[in-house]
């Protein structure tokens, strides 16, 4: 029985579709790219449009926002209609998203542009993730680790990307959402010659996703999910605020600077999981999340100093322990989770990934339009380092009560 469930899952691959692992990968990449891509241009906006910094992440926010709402049901609709469909329809609403920043011309545009693009990335994230569990029933582990990758490598190259057109193309606000859509164009072409992978669907009533998960991994399901909560709380700054704030402190206003920031960061992220292959999912989690600590420390005095290549640096070892955090911490979930509660697990911990990058992010803009960025900065720095201490902690006791 477990054989034949194990044969259907691998059917997509067997019938001749070897591709459609990568493929479900690089449409991940592409979507979180879609959801980075607009950071070097919030400085433009700020400028052009007279926004404070509580704008600019009330305009971040609403991405996350629009995901919690595409977490809680993707899963469960993936589950009941298939993966494809989803991911399909993501991408058609991820294009008209695009088409929405092309015409933007005030707030309003800019925060319908971002809630569509939350709600595509969101069931992207989710269904993708579902798909390539289904695709490689056995291979938990390693999808894990390559989501995490994949992710990276597509916030770093689309952030980098669009710092690049909007600083040399011309229509900077335009422009990097024309050829980010032909990417998206592309991806979506290749996503509707996929066979759909979820080949053992069972008709069910789509229902709102319960924020609950199997209760035989619940704990292994917590120290997962604090793990990513602390890692995306930096990430939302890191993606709204941070570039602004680098420019300020070091004097460097090229956007390529800003964009460098973010990128080399994801980038490092993406190797560090990359190369933790060998490194026990519970043990790279717990170490990015101790490392995660110390790096976002590091990045208060790598500011002071106002030198580029010191805030460079932090960044790249803050992405290195944010890779082995976040990506330790889907590996050892991927290991664990039922076959059959794929989807809902899944939608519950994006749930949690993306609360806690709203809200602090939010938080963060308000006191940053209060006090300011640089008076604020390192006092969420702290905050986020003790989060990610106590997800060691929870990491460290359940490997004592494992070895009992």
């Amino acid at each position: 029985m477990g054989a034949a469930m194990a044969a259907t899952a691998l059917a997509p691959v067997e019938s001749g579709q070897r591709w459609a692992y990568g493929l479900v990968l690089a449409a991940s990449a592409v979507a979180l790219g879609v959801s980075g891509a607009p950071a070097p241009l919030y400085g433009i906006y700020e400028t052009q449009w007279h926004f404070t910094p509580l704008t600019t992440t009330m305009v971040f926010a609403v991405y996350a926002v629009a995901a919690l709402g595409a977490v809680l049901v993707a899963g469960r609709v993936s589950d009941v209609m298939g993966r494809k469909p989803v991911i399909v329809g993501a991408f058609a609403t991820m294009i008209l998203g695009l088409l929405v920043f092309l015409l933007a011309d005030s707030v309003p545009m800019l925060l319908l542009a971002r809630a569509l693009h939350g709600a595509a990335v969101g069931a992207t994230v989710v269904a993708g993730a579902a798909a390539l569990l289904d695709l490689r029933p056995d291979r938990g582990a390693r999808s894990g680790q390559l989501t995490g990758v994949a992710f990276n490598v597509g916030i770093g190259m689309a952030v980098l990307g669009t710092a690049v057109l909007a600083q040399y193309a011309p229509s900077p606000l335009r422009t990097p959402y024309v050829v980010i859509a032909v990417i998206c164009l592309a991806a979506a072409a290749g996503l509707l010659a996929l066979r759909e992978p979820h080949t053992a669907r069972r008709k069910a009533r789509i229902r709102i996703a319960k924020p609950a998960v199997p209760h035989e991994i619940r704990v292994d399901f917590w120290f997962s999910a604090i793990g990513v909560m602390a890692a995306w709380s930096v990430l939302g700054v890191l993606l709204s605020l941070y570039p602004s704030l680098a420019a300020a402190e070091t004097g460097m206003h090229n956007l390529v600077f800003g964009g460098a920031v973010v990128a080399s960061t994801a980038f490092a992220g993406a190797a560090s999981q990359l190369f933790a292959t060998r490194i026990p999912a519970r043990r790279a989690a717990i170490i990015g999340d101790l490392g995660m600590a110390v790096s976002l420390l590091a990045t208060i005095p790598a500011l002071a100093t106002a030198q580029p290549a010191a805030v460079l640096l932090a960044g790249i070892a803050l992405g290195a322990t944010f890779g082995l955090g976040f990506g330790g911490s889907l590996r050892h979930l991927s290991e664990v989770v039922p076959p059959h509660r794929r989807g809902e697990t899944m939608s519950a911990y994006y749930l949690l990934a993306y609360s806690a990058m709203a809200l602090p992010t939010l938080a963060a803009g308000w006191a940053a339009t209060t006090w300011g960025i640089a008076t604020v900065f390192p006092w969420f720095i702290v905050l986020v380092s003790v989060a990610c201490v106590g997800a060691a902690l929870l990491g460290l006791r359940g490997t004592r009560a494992a070895a009992r």
